[in-house]
């Protein structure tokens, strides 16, 4: 009975056991014969020791690698400072792409001249650049006058020879260090530029590529092939800088009248590298154009399968290959996306969830599950005519511009598809859109729901009026990343606290904050002071100074931090209007200045400043956090222990979108926009009284505004003063600011109740 019992308790670990010991035998057997190897060669092995099969070689005993792997190595490089030299401090570079020596993959030189600068290197620019990392223009002429859009770089000297000469010359010295391939056509040719940058994919660049169409010379070396440059052709990185030294030599020394020839001969003659078509299994296709040749016509294999066309006779032509090819490309990706999707639901039946984990439509992401009524994304209600969801907050307002082709995109795209499923036997025309919603799913893209009343005629013309429900989701596309331009940490930021009356309760706390989070840390951060007078104030400012206080607390800050000056500006008005105070500090600094437009409730931070100086581009980008202000003690703990003092994470409280108090920009970019605003506004002054600087760089200036949450931002609640002369909205704006600061609706109901129970008892 024991030993029964004793086995059925082992009986579950027993596989374990024995795969244990079956992997301790099998590594001891393994262990044995690596042992027993010796000095033993294979049998039949020709060469010394060490040598195998095929021509790799054996790594040597030190662990070092063989001749010709040492680009597949990684190699440690020790760090050594020679203690004889002073210390200096290591820049490191811009970008990490630098410091690690990754290069961008394609580089494209288009070559034009005076007569087609206008018209067919305009067409290539329309059609092909925008699918280029980077694109240059290249000509002989002295002064060319730029089209629109592009990026020409003019030699001087419209010899063709000259030319390319030029070109290389240029294309080594500017961007030889940065790019891997680098493809020269003509203007006169259509490249897919898809297919170039899929072909450039599939290749080493560690070898010499001359890849084209490979053409004989005349009257030369059969064997030596150059690449025919009206259809484009292919040079590796390692290939220019290797020409690069020669090219005076060639310049000087060969002769010829066509600039490709005279380039292949270059390359012949002093690297020994002839031109190919075809290259590591990858083909160089392309296609000549026969005169009055219609591409909508042509099927013939080579030409679908072209990446490059020549010649382009005229603008129309170029537009007519780059919408042929373009259909092209497009069916094929979508037979792609149909074979996908069928393999998809083939392999889901292999599922743990079957073909009920299959979500729709095929290969698109299931739609966001909410897990709390929170998360629950709204549906908005439109028409064709109207939509029931307003940016402004109205109820009500007239379809137009973006929102209204959008409706009738998506109306049209879904007829499409109702007549593609069901003709012949039915066709569909719209009568109304009863009723449309549309949401936008962060997960999926925007997703479309239409109750369409549809007329559907059958083979033998009868007709019949029904109603009907489909459904659409307009998928994210590819995330594209957008360019901007480098910006660094280490730009001074110089806070302006405009302050009135009513604010002389709070300054002492912002002045210990400032001098906790940037004096004492050493940041590059200056303050100025702005003081608003009343007008009563001001005429009894040498009996009493309301701000008196204030310049003494300032005046122990400078004591205290000898190198710091906290200037002040004294300003008299009934009216603080934001902009008119903005105009003075402007004109009392520099143009390259970095303002932060803060206010007295702020908590000052190295966090929030650091992105105040990242977010903020000079001639590019101005920033308006949306600051985290905190409700009202006593509505949200009512007599229990409030939240810790700490910043580093958020307490009770909301981001309030009412304000726009806090603003970072530079001063060019704001007397730019103010320019434009005086030359609007002519002398009426009053307009100012309604404006704050948010409205100014957003009415008066082409800069991107950004605005966003910023959770480092955070001020402590107070019931802020609104200004009754301001304009309407923005003492509306005031209240409501307020009014939302007060609690949440959790807090405010259980506030009521309690008052309830109180005044029940």
């Amino acid at each position: 009975m024991r030993l029964a019992a004793l086995l059925a308790a082992l009986r579950p670990v027993l596989p374990l056991v024995l795969g244990l010991s079956l992997g301790c035998s099998l590594s001891l057997l393994r262990a044995s014969w690596s042992q027993g190897g010796g000095e033993e060669q294979c049998p039949g092995a020709a060469g010394p020791p060490g040598a195998r099969a095929g021509g790799a070689q054996l790594e040597a005993a030190d662990g070092r690698p063989g001749p010709g792997h040492e680009d597949f190595r990684p190699r440690i490089v020790p760090y050594y400072r020679d203690p004889n030299k002073p210390y200096k401090k290591v820049l490191r570079t811009r970008y990490i792409q630098t410091e690690l020596g990754f290069h961008e993959r394609l580089f494209v030189a288009v070559l034009t001249s005076k007569a087609t600068l206008n018209t067919l290197a305009v067409a290539v620019n329309k059609t092909v650049a925008h699918h280029f990392p980077r694109l240059l223009y290249f000509t002989g002429l002295r002064s060319a006058k730029v089209p629109h859009g592009m990026v020409l770089v003019a030699h001087g000297d419209e010899r063709p020879i000259w030319l390319m000469y030029e070109t290389v010359h240029y294309i080594h010295q500017h961007f030889g260090s940065d790019y891997d391939w680098f493809y020269i056509m003509q203007d006169d040719t259509y490249a897919q530029a898809e297919q170039v940058k899929a072909l450039v994919t599939h290749l080493s660049i560690n070898q010499d590529v001359y890849l084209g169409r490979a053409e004989e010379f005349i009257g030369g070396d059969e064997q030596a092939r150059y690449c025919h440059g009206g259809f484009g052709y292919l040079i590796s990185r390692s290939l220019l800088l290797k020409l690069h030294p020669h090219l005076d030599s060639c310049r000087n020394e060969i002769l010829s009248v066509r600039p490709d020839e005279w380039l292949g001969r270059c390359i012949i003659d002093f690297l020994g590298i002839t031109c190919v078509s075809q290259l590591q299994g990858q083909h160089y296709h392309t296609y000549e154009l026969a005169k009055n040749t219609e591409p909508e016509k042509e099927e013939e294999e080579e030409f679908q399968a072209a990446l490059a066309v020549h010649p382009v006779s005229d603008m129309t032509l170029m537009y007519r290959l780059h919408k042929h090819f373009s259909r092209i490309q497009l069916d094929r990706t979508y037979q792609e996306i149909q074979d996908l999707q069928m393999q998809i639901r083939n392999l889901t039946s292999l599922t743990p969830a079957g073909e009920g984990g299959l979500t729709w439509p095929v290969g698109i992401n299931a739609p966001f599950l909410p897990k709390s009524r929170f998360e629950v994304i709204s549906w908005d209600y439109f028409t064709e005519q109207h939509l029931f969801s307003c940016p402004d907050g109205s109820p009500k307002c007239e379809l137009s511009g973006a929102s209204k082709a959008d409706v009738s995109e998506i109306i049209e795209s879904a007829l499409e598809q109702l007549n593609s499923r069901y003709q012949p036997l039915l066709r569909f025309s719209k009568r109304q859109l009863l009723n449309g919603y549309r949401r936008f799913d962060p997960t999926r893209g925007m997703e479309y729901t239409l109750d369409l009343l549809l007329e559907a005629v059958t083979q033998k013309g009868h007709s019949h009026v029904l109603a009907k429900r489909v459904s659409l989701v307009r998928p994210l596309s590819k995330v594209e990343i957008i360019p901007m331009p480098y910006v660094t940490e280490a730009t001074r930021v110089q806070l302006v606290l405009p302050l009135t009356v009513h604010d002389l309760d709070f300054v002492a706390n912002f002045l210990d904050m400032f001098a906790m989070n940037t004096l004492d840390t050493h940041d590059n951060a200056l303050l100025t002071l702005l003081f608003i007078y009343h007008p009563y104030d001001a005429q009894r400012v040498s009996q009493v100074d309301v701000f008196a206080g204030v310049k003494a607390m300032v005046g122990e800050l400078e004591k205290r931090y000898a190198e710091v000056k906290i200037p002040w500006i004294s300003v008299k008005t009934e009216v603080p209007s934001q902009v008119k105070l903005m105009d003075i500090v402007s004109k009392k600094h520099p143009v390259d200045t970095l303002f932060f437009l803060a206010s007295v409730w702020t908590e000052i931070n190295m966090e929030f400043l650091n992105r105040c100086r990242m977010n903020t581009i000079s001639n590019w980008q101005v920033f308006f956090p949306v600051h985290f202000q905190e409700f009202n003690p006593a509505l949200v703990y009512r007599g229990e222990q409030t939240a810790s003092s700490s910043t580093d994470f958020l307490r009770d409280g909301h981001f309030d979108r009412h304000s726009f108090a806090e603003a970072c920009f530079y001063n060019s970019d704001y007397m730019t926009a103010r320019t434009k605003l005086a030359a609007d506004i002519l002398d009426r002054d009053e307009v100012l009284e309604s404006m704050e600087v948010f409205d100014v760089f957003l009415h008066y200036s082409g800069l991107h505004l950004f605005r966003a949450v910023e959770p480092g931002l955070v001020q402590k609640y107070a019931l802020r003063s609104c200004n009754p002369r301001l304009s309407e909205e923005l003492y509306h704006r005031c209240v409501l600011s307020n009014l939302e600061g007060l609690a949440s609706r959790s807090h405010l109901a259980m506030a009521l109740f309690e008052q309830e129970q109180a005044n029940s008892t």
